[in-house]
């Protein structure tokens, strides 16, 4: 089943975020580093290349990824036009202040007094903006919390007498492309959860784990302890698995599966599991193409059915 999340309010911040990016310099892009071009906004790029605006992209969250996968997105977007990849932790003091002298390097026709540098913090729900904004003011002034689309209005603030920043609401675009990109997107808690199925979006997790991370799931759930081969089970395997040894059973005796993939997805989100991405520039390549001949082919399956049912009114038509 596709996911798909756009909250109403959701228009009237894109409307908005174009009415500010008129009067912007450059825009801060917060993405989730473990799955950077998933948490991507395309809407972003299509406001921002209007205004001709370059882009910082900040890998937030990773504390959380895997360093490799990280330091692979961080070559990939830093080939990119116009653009600077860097990763941190917002919740670590002082990694914030590196966002600066990126912003500044990017626009050195701005941040003096005559022409003051204004940034815009953009990026979908749940990635760190309002974290970001509080670590650079160095006080509390954007509300937080561990729920997407926390922020319903633009906030702007002066960190200088020569720089200024605009918080944007988290914002989704219409409709997502890839099925894949909604699973990673809910299993990292961008998409808000009544527009999900829990047990789905678990199922989606382990299976990627599974691929990419079995020693981690191993260390985390003593799997072998219960003389389970990682390399043997598949998703279902393993969130019944986690229910067993932990003992999570409904009244009637049966395994709590909802129970289960909160607290598997909740151990994710934590970075209980480890440091883990769900995507790479390679797997998404190869997700993209695949995506691609399912298309194709699913193209021509539709135009031999039609073209057969065309011979069959013809017939039909003949006959009678």
């Amino acid at each position: 089943m596709a996911i798909q999340w756009y909250p109403g309010h959701m228009t009237q911040a894109r409307k908005k975020a174009e009415e500010t990016m008129e009067f912007t310099d450059m825009v801060i892009e917060v993405l989730d580093a473990r799955v950077p071009a998933a948490s991507h906004n395309p809407m972003i790029d299509e406001m921002r290349l209007f205004r001709q605006r370059p882009q910082l992209k900040v890998l937030n969250k990773s504390d959380l990824a895997d360093p490799k996968a990280t330091e692979a997105w961080l070559n990939y977007f830093n080939k990119l036009p116009n653009t600077k990849a860097i990763a941190l932790s917002c919740k670590k003091a002082g990694e914030a202040q590196k966002i600066l002298k990126h912003c500044l390097a990017l626009t050195p026709h701005r941040g003096t007094h005559l022409k003051p540098l204004r940034m815009l913090i953009m990026g979908i729900p749940n990635v760190g903006k309002s974290t970001l904004m509080n670590a650079l003011l160095n006080r509390r002034v954007a509300k937080v919390g561990d729920e997407p689309a926390v922020t319903k209005t633009q906030q702007r603030f002066d960190l200088s007498e020569t720089m200024s920043i605009t918080d944007t609401p988290g914002m989704m675009w219409p409709k997502i492309e890839y099925e894949s990109d909604g699973y990673m997107l809910a299993a990292s808690h961008a998409i808000g959860r009544n527009a999900v199925i829990d047990e789905d979006v678990a199922l989606f997790l382990a299976n990627n784990l599974l691929k990419t991370y079995p020693d981690l799931l191993n260390a985390r759930y003593k799997l072998d302890a219960m003389k389970i081969d990682v390399t043997k089970i598949d998703g279902v395997d393993l969130l019944e698995a986690i229910a067993k040894r932990r003992s999570y059973k409904r009244h009637d005796g049966f395994f709590d599966m909802e129970k289960t993939a909160m607290a598997f997805l909740t151990d994710y989100r934590s970075g209980a599991i480890g440091r883990v991405s769900l995507e790479t520039p390679l797997s998404r390549q190869a997700m993209i193409e695949a995506s691609r001949e399912k298309a194709i082919s699913s193209d021509k399956n539709n135009a031999a059915q039609n073209a057969a049912s065309a011979i069959d009114e013809r017939a039909s038509n003949n006959t009678d």
